[in-house]
């Protein structure tokens, strides 16, 4: 399964991004670069990180060393919590990090309500994405207020909002309400952290189609139409997980993954949050 078999989404604005990416959420900095080598090897695009994960340097040495032509990388990386109010600088150092000229994907990692901040941040952005030192800006953990009072500001609209998104927490009103203001749904912990694997559905799924698990839950998300991004360190858990393009669900397979919904959310809840990331 190589690079030309990832199906992409054309964004709000006409960028397209590929459906199918590799996080490097909690890989350690000195982890990073051989991960993200061995994801480019088996064929990833899209590589997703943030100034919070402490590794964006070292997905930039990966990129460096790849080779790949720059127009074939989609790269996301994301403001941190407590930069809020420094857009512009920790974009800046973010860019550097990776050593990359332009980056194609910035978010506002959460809306932490309470700084609030996040308009300011996003106005800085827009002015970033002006200057087209980033080819797209969104938002990720954005409840449906928080979108509603960005957009009711904002001259650019999020292309993205990136939220936890997995059989057992679907999020459906706010997937919904995303799409609905033209926003790309991106969902991390896609996987349920590992946890919705062990599904009984998802196994007899699973076996019906000859497929994973991982395998199965990935093909249900990209069927739904998200961009999804799973994370592992495993060269072949990374070549699996690229498998799953070539699994087709029913509409039977895909009701039953939907009837797993029991709101269980595993990471904090954006209405809250308020950790600066540093």
């Amino acid at each position: 399964m190589t690079h030309e078999h990832i199906p992409g989404l054309d964004l709000n604005n006409g960028v397209r991004i590929p459906q199918l990416g590799y996080g490097v959420f909690q890989i350690p900095a000195e982890h990073t670069q051989q991960a993200v080598e061995s994801a480019l090897e088996a064929g990833y695009r899209h590589i997703d990180t943030a100034a919070a994960y402490r590794n964006e340097a070292a997905v930039g040495a990966a990129v460096a060393a790849s080779g790949l032509a720059r127009e074939d990388l989609f790269i996301t990386t994301k403001l941190r919590n407590g930069d809020q109010g420094r857009a512009r600088e920790a974009f800046e150092e973010s860019r550097s990090a990776l050593g990359l000229d332009q980056i194609d994907l910035y978010l506002i990692h959460w809306p932490v309500p309470s700084q609030g901040l996040y308009l300011q941040a996003w106005r800085e952005m827009e002015q970033i994405y002006s200057e087209g030192l980033v080819r797209a800006i969104g938002v990720s953990n954005f409840l449906p207020d928080h979108l509603e009072e960005l957009l009711g500001e904002a001259a650019v609209p999020p292309a993205v909002n990136q939220i936890e998104l997995h059989p057992t927490f679907q999020q459906q009103a706010l997937a919904d309400t995303s799409r609905r203001h033209g926003m790309a749904v991106e969902a991390y912990s896609p996987l349920g952290q590992g946890e919705d694997l062990d599904n009984a559905a998802v196994a007899q799924i699973s076996q019906r189609h000859g497929a994973t698990p991982a395998q199965v839950v990935l093909a249900w998300h990209l069927a739904s139409g998200n961009i999804v991004i799973p994370k592992t360190a495993t060269p072949e858990r990374m070549r699996e997980n690229l498998g799953a393009l070539s699994v087709e669900l029913s509409p039977r397979d895909m009701e039953q993954i939907n009837e797993l919904d029991a709101g269980r959310r595993l990471g904090a809840d954006p209405a809250t949050a308020s950790f600066s990331q540093y």
